[in-house]
């Protein structure tokens, strides 16, 4: 397998029932042959972060708006500790299903939290390495909503919140999608389209850390 001159790290974000998850699957498929390859999630990319995930989505015991970002932030540092930054030294390419960009919107913008302390712990967490590609899939919350209703399983404590999707899609259109280092993808696409600009994008990046 094939490493890099530097690991470049991916990011992949939107609201739930964006595509998030099958993009990375598609991005694998189209990857893993060739390159040394990571792919991951936040939160849940290790065995720290798997607890943090239950407790953040099934929410059975009551988590203060604080106390949801800083166990999402403990889930990031450990993700980056453990599995990103090893990956990154290795010369890997790593894709992460979410990142800071979700925390900045779930947590700064939907939860009304301070936007400049978030930033500030996500770059404490990440050691100051920030994606070198995020891709963003658009969508609307009515048409996330209806994916996840089709899925017949049940919706996590974040997907309950109709209201709230929909003030985080304008979190994700004002804070994420200007950024030159992000790429705006229409989840309402067919997903082969997607897979394949994300594919023509990411292509080149790699082509010119080889």
């Amino acid at each position: 397998m094939k490493t890099l001159k530097k690991g470049l790290l991916i990011a992949v974000e939107g609201i739930d029932g964006s595509g998030k998850s099958v993009l990375c699957t598609h991005l694998k498929d189209r990857l893993s042959q060739k390159y040394d390859l990571v792919v991951t999630k936040e939160p849940g990319g290790t065995m720290l972060g798997k607890g943090l995930r239950e407790t953040l989505l099934a929410k059975d015991v009551p988590v203060c708006q604080k106390a949801e970002f800083l166990l999402f932030a403990t889930d990031r540092a450990q993700h980056f500790a453990q599995v990103i930054t090893p990956a990154l030294e290795a010369g890997k390419i790593v894709i992460s299903d979410r990142m800071a960009d979700s925390s900045l919107v779930y947590q700064g913008y939907g939860r009304n939290l301070d936007i400049s302390v978030i930033n500030t712990v996500n770059n404490w967490a990440m050691n100051d390495r920030q994606p070198d590609l995020v891709f963003y899939l658009k969508i609307t919350a009515q048409e996330a909503y209806k994916r996840m209703r089709h899925r017949n399983i049940p919706l996590n404590s974040f997907e309950k919140e109709i209201a709230f999707m929909h003030k985080l899609t304008d979190g994700f259109d004002t804070l994420v999608a200007p950024r030159p280092n992000v790429v705006t993808l229409d989840a309402l696409a067919e997903t082969e389209q997607v897979a394949d600009q994300a594919f023509a994008v990411l292509k080149k990046l790699i082509e010119q850390n080889q």
